[in-house]
């Protein structure tokens, strides 16, 4: 599981819905502080502010931090530090970046962040929302707002009810964490999450940015990732909607097709020896079902010509 570990470190899919649904995330995990924002103003994503406070700060694994300018409905300015926390395992010293990010936020450009953070792992019992010292003369209790995604597990009917994207990626997320070692369990899963897009009506930019999301995460090996493209071919033909054409999509299929295409070849070669250029080139004209169909047909031929004449038959379809 060592590619699956590899994606999952990655916090691009959570940064880009981060950045596709900020206002919902706010209003589904930290509805509070989303009361405070006068959302008809559009925010903004303070990306090269963050990296200045941030560059200094603990090297090692990323994390998906967003600062957020929005706008109160008073008309003043708010600044919102948004953090991911993606690892698998509770990290001692989280509270204690928690306050140094928003100090750093603090000191350099003077404006008070509203810290909040999306807790990831699957520990029940880790639960930091403050950072403290306490001396004769001196004290601090600095306190964050946090969510715990694992408490979603008990508000599963709740996730399946709601139109909030951020229900999806929730489901997404707890399905991932459950199906670590169950691979065919998770293509049930994704193929159902998928479907549940489509169910729901919703339009295809979101189903693609949610695709993507989904996708990303539950990740399969490549055997089963081959058969839910299948089952969700089917259902799309059915449903006569093709949405999820992304270049995600484009390039695995391109290189199942390929995989496909040298396997067949290679069973050509052995049969009849080295194939001409012209007719190399012909086989990578097929589709991946037109591949799969000639597999089955090579079985039969017992001579190059039946090869070249059942090319030129399918070639015309």
């Amino acid at each position: 599981m060592t590619e699956e570990r590899e994606r999952a470190d990655q916090d691009s899919p959570w940064k880009e819905i981060l950045e596709a649904y900020f206002p919902q995330a706010m209003q589904f995990f930290f509805p509070q502080t989303a009361a405070l924002i006068n959302w008809e103003i559009p925010h903004e994503f303070l990306d090269k502010e963050f990296q200045q406070i941030a560059r200094d700060a603990e090297q090692g694994r990323r994390y998906a931090d967003k600062l957020v300018k929005v706008w109160q409905h008073q008309g003043e300015e708010i600044w919102l530090l948004i953090h991911i926390e993606i690892q698998a395992k509770p990290e001692e010293l989280f509270p204690e970046r928690m306050f140094s990010y928003t100090l750093r936020i603090f000191d350099r450009f003077a404006k008070p962040a509203i810290s909040v953070a999306i807790l990831c792992d699957a520990d029940p019992k880790w639960r930091p929302n403050q950072y403290s010292y306490n001396y004769p003369d001196t004290r601090l209790n600095f306190e964050f707002g946090t969510v715990k995604l694992l408490d979603y597990q008990n508000r599963w009917t709740e996730l399946e009810a709601s139109d909030n994207p951020f229900a999806t990626v929730v489901m997404a997320h707890l399905k991932t964490q459950q199906t670590s070692k169950k691979p065919t369990e998770r293509k049930t899963w994704k193929f159902s999450l998928i479907r549940r897009l489509y169910e729901q009506g919703l339009q295809e930019k979101d189903i693609r940015n949610l695709y993507r999301f989904i996708d990303w995460v539950m990740m399969l090996p490549k055997a089963l990732e081959a058969e839910f493209w299948q089952d969700f071919k089917q259902f799309e033909q059915e449903r006569t909607m093709a949405y999820i054409t992304t270049g995600e999509r484009i390039g695995y299929e391109r290189g199942i097709t390929e995989g496909e295409q040298n396997i067949v070849v290679r069973l050509l070669q052995k049969r009849f020896g080295e194939l001409p250029q012209e007719t190399k080139a012909k086989i990578q004209t097929l589709s991946l079902n037109q591949l799969e169909e000639l597999g089955e047909a090579l079985l039969d031929f017992t001579a190059i010509e039946d090869l070249l004449n059942w090319l030129e038959t399918h070639q015309q379809d």
